[in-house]
């Protein structure tokens, strides 16, 4: 079969086929009185198995190795294919994501686009100082795509840029909130308290019905966070998990300022005090939780409280006793 034949049947251009004899790959087995290249059957044969083998990526140097040489092992070439493979397609997922961005951050001219890339560049940066420049200069009048922030957000260990990450976040609206609840679920504990403490800082009612999904989440770091955060919200439901903490001495500093700020009002600052006192009343709650229990007490307003550090001061653990007494004399001063 002569080479125009060939290349009809085959799909592979004369050419390309010269190409393939000039690299010895494909040597036609004879030539007419003519002097024109004649392809046999195995030779045909022997084109298709090139096709084949290019089609799965491998270069012609690696396809001469593989159809010439009889202790070539696939195996091997295959795992080097599939690492190659996945290289480039996480390269090209993240050239698409980098558009993506850039067109969510809808640019008007290339001035913007150059603008917009240099932000996403500078987050990216292993200067801790380009970083948190990045941050701050993203919420402006060519803004960085929240989904690059939260990205940022969730993966950054310097505490300067992480709050002037969360900054940013707090200021680019309601956009990157669902993002920040993802991280909630992270296998990574570090990612899931960047995502509460991001989600603490994001203003709304959709922020607000994540930490309160937040409260029942297996970490007993994110359900501290979200329950600070709650209370500074007003939202009562966080109470028990503040006392959880000061019981646990987890910021228990910060969440018995947390329940002062959730007892606004006379039923809710009574109610506080009731679980405080029934945490104090527990066998199980030992010594030192007993005194920050009292001393939480301290700041609740109202009757109940006033009246449980009353019955404190005469307690049998002279500590938690002497922590009621001078408590009440601070309430009686003010």
């Amino acid at each position: 079969m002569l080479i125009g034949e060939v290349a009809r049947r085959s799909g592979v251009s004369a050419r390309m086929l010269r190409h393939y004899e000039s690299l010895g790959l494909v040597r036609p087995s004879g030539r007419t009185g003519s002097g024109y290249r004649e392809y046999s059957g195995d030779d045909i044969r022997r084109i298709f198995h090139i096709e084949s083998l290019r089609s799965l990526g491998l270069s012609l140097r690696e396809i001469g190795r593989a159809l010439d040489d009889p202790g070539f092992e696939p195996s091997s070439l295959v795992d080097d294919l599939i690492g190659q493979t996945r290289e480039r397609i996480a390269a090209e997922t993240e050239l698409l994501t980098r558009l993506r961005r850039i067109h969510a951050a809808d640019p008007v001219g290339w001035e913007d686009v150059l603008q917009v890339v240099a932000l996403l560049q500078a987050l990216e940066s292993k200067s801790a100082d380009a970083r948190q420049r990045a941050a701050l200069s993203s919420v402006g009048e060519v803004s960085v795509p929240v989904e690059a922030l939260v990205e940022a957000a969730l993966s950054e260990t310097e505490p300067n840029v992480a709050g002037a990450l969360r900054w940013a976040l707090a200021r680019s609206g309601d956009d990157g909130t669902a993002l920040l609840a993802e991280g909630l679920g992270s296998p990574v504990a570090a990612v899931r308290e960047r995502a509460v403490r991001s989600l603490a800082e994001m203003p709304g009612g959709e922020a607000t019905e994540w930490l309160r999904d937040a409260l029942a989440n297996a970490d007993v770091v994110v359900r501290g966070y979200a329950a600070l955060a709650l209370g500074t919200r007003g939202v009562a439901e966080a109470a028990p998990t503040l006392i959880d903490m000061i019981v646990e001495g987890r910021n228990d500093t910060d969440a018995a300022d947390a329940l002062s700020m959730l007892a606004s009002d006379t039923a809710t600052a009574d109610q506080i005090a009731s679980m405080l006192v029934d945490r104090l009343a527990q066998d199980t709650t030992e010594a030192p939780a007993r005194g920050r229990l009292t001393q939480a007490l301290a700041d609740v307003p109202g009757t109940r409280a006033s009246h449980a550090l009353v019955e404190l001061s005469q307690d049998g653990d002279r500590a938690v006793a002497l922590t009621a007494a001078y408590l009440l004399h601070l309430r009686d001063a003010r």
